[in-house]
């Protein structure tokens, strides 16, 4: 059982990753079960601080990758009108993939401009808030990418530090 939970587990970690930059997995929350996995084979000690900070840690990152692209509008000049646009334009990559994966980028942007635009700022100003946008989602895409490859990193540490009692096939 302990070899389906660290196949699973570190499985989980490589979507993780891959959540990073797709937008219907949310990569760190994915990539923490693959930690959480590892914890309850009988090999490795349960660690009940690790698992709770690395949570609160998924969870933080992953809730701060809708806020971060709002907030990159607002830096940038934009209105609440453009935060708004920002947040639909995600929900909107999240559920209509009509850009495929690059949907992500692109209806965050298109959203901040239609904000901007609707609210009655000139072209110039709803072009620099959907930048802003733009920069955001990069910042919470390489937020994530950090976070869930430390955590396969710790995945793999912890495996090889347990290897000897993991890998006991008797």
């Amino acid at each position: 059982m302990d070899i389906a939970l660290l196949i699973l587990g570190f499985l989980l970690m490589l979507v993780g990753i891959l959540g990073s930059f797709l937008p219907v997995l949310p990569g760190p929350p994915i990539s923490w079960l693959g930690l959480l996995l590892l914890y309850l084979t009988r090999a490795v000690p349960d660690n009940w601080w690790v698992l709770g900070v690395t949570f609160v840690i998924a969870i933080t990152i992953t809730i701060l990758d809708y806020i971060i692209p709002a907030m990159g509008t607002r830096r940038f000049g934009g209105s609440k009108a453009g935060m708004w646009g920002t947040i639909i334009g995600l929900l909107v990559a999240l559920f209509v993939p009509i850009f495929g994966p690059l949907g992500i980028i692109i209806w965050p942007f298109i959203g901040a401009l239609v904000g901007e635009l609707l609210n009655k700022a000139n072209k110039k100003t709803a072009m620099k808030a959907a930048f802003g946008s733009f920069l955001g989602f990069l910042t919470g895409t390489f937020m994530k990418l950090v976070v869930t490859v430390m955590y396969t990193i710790f995945y793999v540490y912890i495996t090889i530090k347990y290897a000897g009692d993991l890998f006991t096939f008797g």
